[in-house]
């Protein structure tokens, strides 16, 4: 039988985890608000299903997994909040379902470790928002639901090479600030090893090895580069959005040890020392 993976707000994880899956032969219908996004996912392999709008009725009804990216917004889950009646009424005929959530459900730890048994205590609004996503989702009977929670995410198209080359690029200082962060690729392959070897009910923390400031990393990317270190500005006293701020209302190192005990992942990139340098190679061939 055909394995289809029926993947809501499919977006940049959803795309690097459909190039595992396309050439083993998998259908997967993805879900996006967006006309020209449609037709890149068409383009892909992949069916595009304009949601909310279409009827999802079918898609569910031929769906052996769920992937699920769709952040929750002012309504809660907006994909329980529009089907929960239906995810639940098929909850059996899913061999796997991924909710893809966030290291912010563990809130502030003043740079300490924290691992998947660490109690819940966003500091943000969009942690709140994600605990009780999670919450929502874990309520279902018989959903074969595994949580995964994902650092800062970098890849293609999201590194911090164009900012250094543009001048744009800070070093922003704030003291014992750290953070984990995790390879779109390692996004990936956790989720093709858990939809291999499956663990309904289990969370795992995806990040890599190497928790670090972010003004590290900026410094490493403009070395890679060859260009002068970005200014380092104070955090109390820099400009900066009231996202980009509540970023750094937390500061943790999260440990990946279940992904690699349960899953056997081996990260392609275990620190971003790494990650940069294939990062540059990627996206300048050289």
């Amino acid at each position: 039988m055909t394995q289809t993976l029926l993947s809501f707000g499919h977006g940049f994880s959803a795309d690097t985890l459909a190039r595992i899956l396309l050439p083993q032969g998998w259908r997967i219908i993805g879900t996006t608000r967006s006309e020209d996004k449609a037709a890149r996912l068409h383009q892909a392999g992949i069916e595009p299903r304009i949601w909310p709008g279409a009827d999802m009725r079918p898609a569910l009804d031929a769906a052996t997994h769920l992937l699920v990216s769709a952040a929750p917004d002012d309504n809660g889950d907006p994909v329980l909040a529009q089907l929960q009646a239906e995810i639940t009424a098929r909850a059996g005929q899913f061999a796997w379902v991924g909710y893809l959530s966030t290291t912010g459900v563990y809130g502030d730890h003043a740079g300490d470790w924290v691992d998947e048994t660490t109690p819940l205590t966003p500091a943000t609004k969009r942690g709140i928002a994600r605990v009780q996503a999670e919450a929502a989702w874990a309520t279902i009977p018989d959903l074969a639901l595994h949580i995964f929670r994902l650092a800062g995410i970098y890849g293609p198209g999201r590194g911090p090479f164009a900012k250094v080359r543009d001048g744009s690029a800070r070093r922003i200082i704030k003291p014992g600030q750290v953070f984990s962060r995790t390879h779109v690729a390692d996004i990936a392959q956790v989720l093709a090893a858990s939809i291999a070897r499956p663990n309904p009910g289990a969370i795992y923390n995806v990040c890599d090895d190497d928790p670090a400031p972010p003004e590290d990393v900026i410094g490493y990317a403009a070395e890679l580069l060859g260009l002068p270190l970005p200014p380092a500005q104070d955090f109390a006293t820099a400009e900066m959005t009231p996202m980009a701020r509540s970023f750094y209302a937390e500061s943790k190192k999260v440990r990946n040890d279940r992904i690699k005990d349960e899953l056997g992942v081996r990260l392609i990139y275990p620190d971003y020392r790494r990650g940069l340098q294939a990062l540059l190679v990627q996206e300048d061939g050289t």
